[in-house]
Parts: C-alpha cells; structure tokens; sequence
C-alpha cells in the first residue's frame, strides 16, 4: 500500500490511552450492569461500588487495558485511517492525491476496522471484564445460592492480570481467551461503522468552508457524539459479550451466543438487553472526544501540521 502511514498508528496508541483513563470508571459500571447481578440500576451500581470497594472499585482492571488498549485503538486507528485513504486513491487512480472520500469508502474501512479489532481486542476485553467482575460476591454470581459450603471462599478469582491470562490459558486453553469473540464481532462491525462515519461527517459539517480542517473544539464535539451513537446502539450485543466474557469467573452458564440470547431473554425478558444503554451513551461522550481528540492533536504534532485533519 503506498498511502501506508505509520502516523495513524503512533496517533491512535496516544488517543486510546487517553479513552481508558477518561473512560474506566464509568465502564466498571457499565460491566457489572450488564454482566452481575443485585443492581436495580445506574446510580444503585455506582453506590454499591463504592460501598464495597471504595472509589478504587471503579478503577478495577484499569491496568492492563491502560497498557493493552491503547495498542488496540492504535491498530484500529491506523488500520481504518490507511484503509479508507487506500480505498479513496484507488478508486480515484490517484496515489499521491488526497481524493475526496465516500460513504462506500469509509464504510468498508470500518467494516475491516471492526474485524481486525476482535482478533486484538477480544483477549483484551476478556481480561479487563475477568477483573472488574470478580469482585462480586460468590453468593450473587452463583445466583442466590445460600449454601457456603458451595463456594468455601469468596477470595478473588485472579490477582492481577497475568495471573488471570494464566489461570484461563490452563483451565480452558487458548482459545478460552477469545471466549465471546463471536458476540464482539457483531458488535464491533456496525460498532465501527456508527463511529467513525458520524466523526467524519459530522465533524466536516461542524467545520465552517474557509477552514482547512476542523477545530479541536470541532473534534471533540464530533468524537463525543459519534461515541454516544456507536455505544448507544451497541448496546444489546454488548450485554451479550459481556455476559459471555464474564461467564466463567465462578460459574459457567452459557454454551455461545445464542444460548446466552435465549437465557437472558427468558429470564428477564427483552429489557435486558438495554441494560447500561445510559451509561453507555453518556460515558461513550467523554471516552470518544478524549479519544478522537487525542489521536487529531498527536497527528498534528507528528506531522507537524497547524491545522486538524480527519482519520
């Protein structure tokens, strides 16, 4: 690939740590809504975390996706950024010319965008929902059992995050650590797809025509409702994925995605499929602009360009 740029992924690792740090807490949040069990919603959850662990409670996990994640948003980054350029000068002939870019263009990089994401992202995500769950009492991941002599013990399942990759490596091989990996890509797919076309183009309109790119105040208007969109209507496969990652720190419940579709709806019927469909949406706000922001300031300063330019 001749347009390939090695900029998009320095850029994307900055604006992805930025994403985690803005956007942990409220992620914790979202995990144990979707994924645990005793909490009746958003502001009952936040209550209950910081009752029982204290502020670090949201923090839960934050390690690994801090030093993991952002080399996932630097793949994704760089992978739809070279793309969706790929694609544009190839349909245009144009190698050296920056042609304008189409909504079949943008939409095929992030289809690819979203595939590449799981193959990096699934083990990732897995790690950090093993962690921010284990924290949950035995009592009310085993669904009400009140017998302790069932679960003798209620110490954490992991101590860190190499003892948790080791302990599913041993128990369940390494395919255990792309458990819900199915479920993750159809979510990420579309995911992606309502991420980055909103940012493109809403990001174009916000920009006034004498500009030559959009501002930062632009970039993260743009990147905060693109990532309220994408988490937003995401939502319903991500209670799925998050169910089947989680599944396994104490008990094992589903057997794929279709079964864990099933129980959940048979169990609590369709609402449960929205749940942390708020959190979603509004922590979607602040992780995307840091992330988008921070990826649109680091090219600039790579490139040593004055003005903002879209992935």
């Amino acid at each position: 690939m001749g347009s390939f740029q090695l900029e998009d992924f320095a850029a994307g690792w900055i604006g992805g740590a930025a994403s985690v740090i803005v956007g942990h807490p409220l992620d914790t949040v979202k995990t144990r809504l979707q994924a645990g069990v005793g909490y009746g919603n958003t502001l009952s959850c936040i209550r209950m975390v910081y009752r029982r662990e204290s502020v670090f409670g949201f923090f839960k996990g934050m390690s690994f996706p801090l030093a993991s994640i952002a080399v996932y948003n630097s793949v994704v980054f760089g992978v739809f950024s070279n793309t969706q350029r790929f694609l544009s000068q190839h349909r245009c002939g144009e190698p050296e010319a920056s042609p304008p870019r189409t909504l079949s263009d943008l939409l095929l990089a992030s289809m690819v965008a979203g595939v590449v994401s799981v193959g990096l992202g699934a083990p990732v995500d897995l790690i950090k929902i093993r962690l921010q769950m284990q924290t949950q009492p035995f009592r009310d991941a085993n669904l009400g059992l009140k017998s302790r002599a069932v679960a003798p013990a209620e110490q954490p399942a992991y101590q860190g995050p190499v003892h948790c990759i080791t302990t599913i490596v041993r128990n369940e091989g390494l395919v255990g650590l792309y458990r819900g990996a199915s479920a993750m890509l159809l979510r990420d797919v579309p995911g992606y797809c309502l991420y980055f076309i909103p940012y493109v183009f809403l990001s174009e309109w916000i920009t006034p025509e004498a500009c030559t790119g959009p501002s930062p105040c632009a970039v993260w208007l743009a990147g905060g409702m693109a990532g309220a969109i994408s988490w937003g209507t995401a939502t319903p496969m991500d209670v799925v994925k998050s169910r089947l990652q989680a599944d396994g720190v104490y008990l094992n419940k589903y057997k794929g995605v279709l079964d864990c579709i099933s129980q959940s709806y048979q169990k609590e019927g369709l609402k449960v499929f929205f749940r942390g469909i708020t959190v979603n949406a509004v922590r979607g706000f602040p992780m995307s602009a840091a992330m988008f922001l921070g990826y649109e300031l680091s090219l600039q300063a790579i490139r040593g360009d004055h003005t903002v330019t879209s992935p």
